[in-house]
């Protein structure tokens, strides 16, 4: 089919779908439920004695995405052709969505309020990463790293070291270090603003279930997000070129401290290698095929979450998933891989039961001459829109020896239509994304 009919024929079936779902959609007032009661710990990343959050979810979630998703329990449309969602899914909370379109393919609780462990990251770096160019360089000082939680997972990141905004990013993204959140936090004006500031955002993004106390995702009373939420602010982040770079990347050199060599100076490195096991593999998980990030976590309350993109045969999936029951290692992992697994068979064949909406300010941002999309110093304008190419073009790999990331901008995959269609299908489609080079 020539690409202009393409276009064509794909905006008139996400409107079509967007108008259907407004009938759906209830009023945001009534969209967020007070979080299901989950019992306050102080563990972080390290496991410590807490009690578990309720194994129930409540009986009224929000609407937000549409009707359905305030449901208990899978919400899917089997009809004829479609495949039957994986009968072995433990978690909590689960979803995989068409990252162009919006439409959610299938749900389990999408709604449920958890604690969302370090996938909260995901909503910190959205908010923050615009604000500093990756080259502007930050001297760490003790006050940096002062608050946090016993047992967080560090990079870790030495005081009285030097360390590009870049770097500091890569150490968020790949070890989920906390202590580079906090260096990160404290240029954004310190923990409390930038709590505060991704509060905003999360509002703004309509991710109306998340309350942030912590911005590294520390377990705190009261911070939860959603399967819902996340996924929307994984799409978010995914914008901007900068995250979508860190939250692909497999392996990097980090510097580590400096120490004196025949009387000079000389800053060593170490090598940080990306924990989310479906970019990086394990030794019972496979690097999934087509992953391009986006983030995981794991504390005592959250249990193990996590949020995934990748792209199949033309078709770019989100999958979320929170705190499975069966405990086995990398359980997480395998249930987001059986879902995407399933999300690139029914692409095409099953009804989505709601959808991904837009954040507030959408239309307005992408009109605003001169705003910044891409998250990175000198980013392309947002409301521009990128060339069209089909040629993907490959970024150098890193120095590490690890497995080279690959950025192919494929320019219109996923472009809708400019301008004011946004106020009709209440879409946000993607820019160019992440695509991992083929392995030898």
């Amino acid at each position: 089919m020539p690409a202009p009919q393409q276009t064509i024929r794909r905006s008139l079936l996400v409107l079509s779908a967007a108008l259907s779902s407004l009938a759906l959609t209830a009023p945001l007032a009534l969209a967020a439920p007070s979080p299901t009661p989950t019992p306050s710990s102080s563990a972080g990343s390290s496991a410590g004695p807490s009690a578990s959050p309720t194994a129930t979810p409540p009986a009224n979630m929000s609407s937000v995405g549409g009707a359905r998703l305030a449901q208990a329990g899978t919400q899917v449309d089997l009809a004829s052709g479609v495949p039957v969602v994986p009968k072995d899914l433990t978690a909590r909370s689960w979803i995989v969505s068409d990252a162009e379109s919006g439409a959610v393919l299938a749900a389990h609780n999408a709604h449920w309020r958890l604690p969302p462990a370090s996938t909260l990251k995901m909503l910190f770096a959205d908010t923050v990463l615009p604000k500093f160019p990756k080259t502007t360089e930050h001297k760490v000082v003790a006050s940096d790293l002062a608050g946090m939680g016993t047992g967080s997972s560090v990079v870790p990141i030495k005081e009285g070291e030097s360390y590009t905004v870049r770097d500091l990013w890569l150490g968020v993204f790949l070890r989920s270090g906390n202590d580079a959140v906090h260096v990160l936090s404290h240029m954004n004006g310190g923990v409390d603003r930038t709590v505060a500031d991704m509060n905003a955002h999360a509002q703004d993004l309509q991710a109306l279930d998340t309350r942030v106390v912590t911005p590294d995702g520390y377990d705190e009373p009261g911070q939860v997000s959603s399967a819902y939420d996340l996924t929307l602010i994984a799409r978010s982040g995914l914008q901007k070129k900068d995250f979508r770079e860190y939250c692909s990347t497999v392996s990097v050199k980090f510097p580590g401290e400096t120490t004196k060599v025949k009387g000079k100076s000389v800053r060593g490195t170490f090598e940080i290698r990306n924990t989310n096991r479906l970019l990086s593999g394990d030794s019972d998980v496979s690097v999934y095929p087509g992953i391009a990030g986006v983030k995981n976590g794991n504390t005592t309350n959250a249990g193990a979450t996590f949020t995934g993109v990748a792209e199949r045969g033309g078709k770019v999936l989100l999958v979320t998933v929170m705190n499975p029951e069966k405990d086995e290692h990398n359980e997480v992992y395998k249930e987001a891989a059986k879902i995407l697994d399933w999300g690139f068979q029914a692409a095409g064949k099953v009804q989505p039961v709601g959808e991904l909406v837009a954040p507030k300010n959408a239309a307005q941002a992408s009109a605003q001459p001169g705003a910044t999309a891409s998250g990175e110093a000198g980013g392309d304008t947002a409301g521009t829109k990128p060339a069209a190419s089909s040629t993907p073009v490959a970024a150098e790999e890193d120095g590490s020896g690890g497995v080279g990331i690959a950025l192919a901008i494929v320019g219109g995959l996923l472009v809708l239509l400019a301008g004011g269609v946004f106020l009709v299908n209440r879409r946000w489609p993607l820019p160019d994304l992440v695509r991992r080079r083929p392995r030898p």
